[in-house]
């Protein structure tokens, strides 16, 4: 089976930043869309951002120009890089990945189990 591993969660200060970083294993054929989401306590799952295969992104408004998403094909891996973090960016954090596996035909989506993001002063 694919697995989705994240790293790089913890806590930071207002201001600070953190890198988080997700690899694909398993047996896996092709990676389309990678992207990451995030939940807050007693909220929705929102979308962070996405990367497709080609390089585009995508961010909500309320992110875009702090938080950068980048991939390496080579590696099967996303990575989210966060700066000038703010009290409202606390969530449970998870990677996303649409993927063929071999002998199949078709993109099935996976997750990861998540990792925290705390920021506090």
């Amino acid at each position: 089976q694919v697995h989705l591993v994240e790293s790089g969660g913890g806590l930071v200060q207002p201001g600070g930043s953190l890198r988080l970083s997700c690899a694909a294993s398993g047996s896996i054929f092709s990676i389309n869309v990678m992207g990451w989401y995030r939940q807050a306590p007693g909220k929705q799952r929102e979308l962070v951002a996405t990367i497709t295969s080609g390089g585009s992104t995508n961010y909500p408004d309320s992110v875009k120009g702090r938080f950068t998403i980048s991939r390496d094909n080579a590696k099967n891996t996303v990575y989210l890089q966060m700066n000038s973090l703010k009290p409202e960016d606390t969530a449970v954090y998870y990677c996303n990945a649409e993927i063929q596996s071999y002998r199949g035909s078709t993109y099935w989506g996976y997750w990861g189990q998540g990792t925290q993001v705390t920021v506090s002063s």
